[in-house]
């Protein structure tokens, strides 16, 4: 072809560069600076020059690879079978070229229509489960498609996937599919970590790929992954389906979450089906970011092949980007009942994928100075899904000369405290409690359905009772009567009884709820349920000290001062003593015990066990008076241990804890 330009040699090995290390921000660090449009675009540019010019080709191009390599601090995974991305078609005419080059492959006349089974494709983690006799034995991420990640413990955390297979299946099985988090959980996620001075996910895909890859499977616990399963890697029997469509069913028999797969004959139909899509891709539960196209029958599948980095038999249609331009009219700030400032982008309105637009969350200070958005800035706004509005960029071609970057406050605009960001945290936060924005949004958590559920205390309500200086904190809800109600706007005498026996009901909630209720920061529904178990009351809490709820598994440090610090300032402290001078101390009640042989103690595990799981154990430990805890300390009184005991058996040694085997601890039990 003779010899190279020296501009196409240096911006092709300029491009691979970028793209290479695009793949390791997103594949490997699960941090993308850029779209997946823009990765796309500078990928297909890539394989044009490539096409042009196939000397440059070499065994480092993104072309030759499938995303990065896996992370060094977690255990590697080989896999069997190369576990590929897909290739990506863009439009119409680019889908007929993937239809024609079948043709081609299989000797088929321009007249015969290749049989396509599409499927959404999930903007999520690439995942192999391995079953051997029906148990998940390995769960491994995709890795640079050779090698991948090791995250079992944490695969075994998420309720999509079956610990144990159902009906009919051969000895060994590998299945591959999708690690996602739903867009409402996603909002959930992040809003909840907002409350709470923690960083914020990008986006689920992000949030799903560093959920699945914690070093601690306990954090993946408390982490709301999904997953689904829509192709057969391995069996060490002769099994596979005629289709995949007949494939998504057997999985769906196994006990898998699958989804649904529409048949297309052909181009034009598959092009209908992926239209329809298109329209509804805002219906699904998660985010898509196109429609896999797939040669239905796996016959044709295993004659077609594969090419370096993906099959020959199934592309990627991708989806357009919703996105539009707009202007930024304002900067303004929201407070949360921690005290969080949250910066918000009031926009001219702009209609988004059927949705007008108008405010979008710039998250916090560091977000608003990394992308630099500024007052007046005519700005990319996009709406992924269902989920708050964001700020992509701003068009610097259009931005004002005289325009001037946001000073983010120093003080709080509602009360004027100083406001505080430890070093650690990427939130400014107002530190008073009784800022009046924060005594709305702490109230409005208060009476919530998961909460307190006082049913008849919307946001109005809750604003007007604070205006009018009725309520301060939350137990000030219990001093309300009728006639505080009457100079409320639209309270008749039937509204405020209503109201007034709902404030009454809530007395009875338990001490699971009312923990939850009062806002703790980092005490979500989950964590409540921890604490109020092994601290059974608002007095027994007060006194728990930092070490006590460390050793409540599943509570890490963070949350164990958080607890502390409320309990021991001036507001919480004041706040306890109020509701109790009300008549409202509520308890946990324990399910009735199986025994008492385990009264007082705090039981760890380690180990493989072969009988029981870990949550099994510690639920034997509740049912006979015993606390489980997840560490070793000088308070532990027993340890379980299994297989391969490591650090904590060594800890429990040293100390003289006692310790017994899996089959001991059950005979110590067994009534």
């Amino acid at each position: 072809m003779g010899e190279i330009p020296s501009s196409i040699d240096d911006e092709y090995r300029a491009l691979k560069a970028d793209l290479l290390e695009h793949g390791i921000r997103y594949y490997r660090d699960d941090a993308p600076i850029i779209s997946d449009q823009e990765y796309d675009s500078l990928f297909k540019r890539l394989l044009a020059l490539e096409s042009d010019y196939p000397e440059l080709v070499e065994v480092d191009s993104p072309s030759q690879r499938v995303g990065s390599a896996p992370r060094s601090d977690l255990p590697e995974v080989r896999h069997r079978f190369p576990m590929l991305s897909l290739n990506n078609v863009f439009d119409t005419e680019e889908l007929r070229e993937f239809e024609n080059r079948i043709r081609r492959h299989l000797g088929m006349s321009e007249e015969e229509l290749v049989d396509f089974t599409l499927e959404p494709k999930i903007d999520g983690l690439g995942i192999e489960l391995v079953y051997e006799d029906g148990v998940l034995v390995q769960a491994g991420t995709r890795g640079d498609g050779e090698v991948g990640e090791d995250v079992t413990p944490n695969a075994r955390t998420i309720g999509d996937i079956p610990l144990r297979l159902k009906g009919t299946f051969p000895k060994r099985l590998e299945v591959r599919g999708e690690v996602f988090i739903e867009r409402k959980a996603f909002d959930n996620f992040n809003a909840q970590r907002a409350e709470n001075g923690e960083s914020l996910f990008a986006n689920p895909r992000n949030a799903a790929a560093g959920s699945l890859r914690q070093l601690d499977s306990r954090i993946s616990a408390l982490r709301p992954l999904s997953a689904i399963m829509y192709a057969l890697s391995d069996t060490n029997e002769d099994y596979v389906p005629e289709t995949h469509g007949e494939l998504i069913v057997w999985l769906s028999s196994l006990g898998f979450r699958t989804m649904a797969t529409p048949k297309a004959v052909g181009t034009d139909q598959a092009q209908q089906h992926y239209d329809a899509m298109l329209q509804k891709r805002f219906e699904f539960p998660f985010e898509i970011d196109g429609v896999v196209v797939k040669v239905s029958a796996h016959r044709l599948q295993a004659e077609l092949g594969l090419l370096s980095r993906a099959p020959r038999w199934a592309v990627a249609y991708k989806l357009p980007a919703i996105q539009e331009r707009t202007r930024v009219l304002s900067i303004s700030l929201q407070v949360g009942r921690t005290g969080a400032i949250t910066p918000v982008a009031e926009l001219e309105p702009v209609n988004i994928g059927g949705v007008t637009v108008s405010r979008a969350t710039l998250h916090n200070q560091d977000e608003i100075a990394r992308k630099d958005i500024r007052v007046g800035d005519t700005v990319v706004v996009q709406r992924a899904g269902d989920v708050i509005p964001e700020v992509v960029s701003p068009i610097l071609e259009l931005r004002s000369s005289e325009s001037l970057p946001f000073e983010f406050p120093s003080t709080c605009h509602i009360c004027e405290s100083d406001l505080v960001r430890p070093e650690d945290e990427a939130v400014s936060r107002c530190p008073n409690y009784m800022c009046a924005e924060q005594v709305v949004q702490r109230l409005r958590h208060f009476v919530s359905r998961k909460a307190m559920d006082i049913d008849g205390l919307g946001k109005e309500i809750v604003k007007q009772l604070t205006e009018h200086g009725l309520v301060r904190t939350p137990a000030d809800l219990y001093r309300l009567n009728r006639d505080d109600l009457a100079i409320l706007d639209g309270f008749g005498d039937k509204k405020a009884s209503n109201l007034l026996t709902a404030i009454a009901e809530s007395r009875s909630k338990g001490w699971k709820e009312f923990l939850f209720a009062v806002g703790i920061r980092h005490v979500g529904e989950h964590v409540a349920g921890l604490v109020s178990k092994a601290f059974p009351s608002m007095a027994a809490l007060e006194v728990a000290g930092i070490e006590g709820l460390n050793d409540i598994h599943g509570v890490g440090s963070e949350v164990a001062t958080s607890v502390v610090e409320f309990c021991g300032s001036e507001f919480g402290k004041a706040l306890f003593e109020d509701f109790r001078s009300l008549g409202i101390d509520p308890s946990f009640e324990a399910a009735a015990k199986a025994s008492n042989k385990l009264d007082g103690q705090v039981v760890v595990v380690t180990g493989k066990l072969q009988r029981l799981s870990r949550d099994e154990v510690h639920a034997l430990v509740e049912a006979h008076g015993g606390r489980p805890s997840g560490s070793v300390s000088k308070k532990t009184s027993l340890l379980v241990v299994g297989e391969k005991a490591g650090s904590k058996l060594k800890k429990a040694e040293s100390l003289g804890i006692p310790v017994l085997t899996e089959d001991e601890f059950l005979a110590s039990i067994d009534t």
